[in-house]
């Protein structure tokens, strides 16, 4: 049925675990909401990190690192913060119709943006709220990974919601690709004015090709009940490390680079690592399926901590071939872990749950916190480099913080997830390892 002004469809009927229904019907309709939950997620991630490029064009600013450091760290926190919310209206509104309405809400911070740098006296505190308006890009994860669960049946979550996360990923790097040029063509307000018209057409086409499924809909009351669950925190703080590590990396990359290593060509060299750690994503997810989530997060989280110490052995090295291969050993792990962790969420909750459909609505409110959790690691990421370079004028300080927390992770998972002790003594939990 259609309500309002809304052309996007209810569909009442929705069984993706019945394999019956999921061939006849339910396959195609999912994978039509997948393709256009990820063109707007992708345009949410671009610009809710526009500014980790647009900090290279502010020449005529003198700005301080630690202030640059500040102005794409803000992004990430109210990114983190507006994650709420956005976990909760899918499920409130319909998720097509709330899709349209954040496409349509990134238009604030593309055309604020314009706003900055046309003035060359545009004071530092407007640069910070306007920034802040960035935040808006990083709410749209939420809300997609919160609906697009409810699509797919349990054995093809890892890969689906891998592939959401991974398009919406890329949109970290396709901006690093993209801005640059723009930029270099018509200055840098086109840096917002080339979003405008990619995000009306995003917008028209979700409202236009998306679905509202009514067995997803539950009340904000219903939803928080995962907020008393021990594992929405647990994964949380696992996801902190997983994508606050990726989103942290993506946007204080190329403002590290261009400091320790100025002659390097961050233009033409930013763009790889959040490409790879975005394609490293569906990955994750299926190794996941493949091996356990809890196996998978575990070793990864490992390697990350390995990756990190190599980060700092290069800089203090001056080695810019070790550095670039260093980081981008991190960008990988991080995708992976991305997808693993992921992986985890689903099959927690809907094991802890009798009803399926309960489980399933329960699992996508635990994907939008955890998410919004996850994401203060990429304020904290970016603030814990200003201020080791305002303290000590490095980042030696923020790197050694990095890998002791990396091998807490490491210690968390297997506590939590791989001991056969614990596994025996609430046997729901072997369900995050499959």
């Amino acid at each position: 049925m259609n309500t309002g002004i809304w052309r996007s469809r209810w569909i009442a009927d929705w069984r993706p675990d019945d394999a019956t229904y999921w061939h006849g019907r339910g396959r195609k309709v999912a994978w039509r909401n997948l393709g256009l939950s990820i063109l707007v997620e992708h345009f949410g991630f671009a610009l809710w990190t526009v500014w980790s490029v647009v900090i290279l064009e502010l020449g005529d600013y003198a700005f301080s690192v630690n202030q640059l450091f500040r102005l794409v760290a803000i992004p990430n926190l109210v990114g983190s913060v507006l994650r709420i919310p956005y976990t909760f209206l899918p499920a409130r509104l319909g998720g097509a119709n709330f899709t349209v309405l954040s496409a349509l809400f990134l238009l604030v911070p593309a055309l604020l943006l314009v706003v900055a740098v046309s003035d060359p006296a545009t004071p530092y505190w407007m640069f910070v709220l306007i920034a802040a308006t960035a935040g808006l890009g990083g709410g749209n994860f939420a809300s997609s990974m919160a609906n697009i669960t409810n699509f797919f049946p349990a054995g093809k979550q890892g890969l689906a919601l891998g592939l959401n996360a991974a398009g919406g990923n890329i949109g970290v790097s396709s901006v690093q690709v993209i801005i640059p040029l723009v930029v270099g063509a018509y200055g840098v307000a086109a840096a917002g004015w080339v979003w405008v018209p990619l995000l009306v057409i995003a917008a028209v086409a979700a409202r236009w090709g998306m679905d509202n499924l009514s067995s997803a809909r539950a009340s904000a009351r219903e939803q928080l009940r995962v907020a008393r669950h021990r594992q929405t925190w647990l994964m949380s703080f696992l996801y902190i490390g997983t994508f606050g590590s990726f989103i942290g990396y993506s946007t204080a990359y190329p403002l590290l680079m261009h400091k320790e290593f100025p002659q390097a060509p961050v233009a033409a060299m930013a763009f790889v690592g959040p490409l790879l750690g975005s394609l490293a994503r569906p990955l994750g997810g299926w190794l996941a399926d493949r091996y356990g989530g809890a196996k998978v997060t575990f070793w990864n989280f490992a390697l990350m901590g390995a990756g990190v110490l190599a980060v700092w052995a290069a800089i203090d090295s001056a080695a810019f071939p070790a550095f670039f291969g260093a980081f981008m050993l991190l960008f990988l792990t991080s995708g992976v872990g991305n997808g693993s962790t992921y992986r985890m969420i689903p099959a927690i909750f809907t094991a802890t749950e009798q009803d399926l459909n309960r489980g399933r609505r329960a699992a996508s409110a635990a994907l939008g916190l955890v998410s919004a959790v996850g994401a203060l690691g990429g304020f904290l990421i970016n603030r814990a480099f200003g201020e080791s370079y305002a303290a000590l004028g490095g980042a030696g300080a923020a790197l050694a913080a990095f890998g002791i927390f990396y091998f807490a992770c490491c210690g968390v998972t297997w506590w939590c997830y791989l001991r056969t002790v614990l596994l025996r003594w609430r046997p729901s939990l072997a369900e995050a390892r499959v």
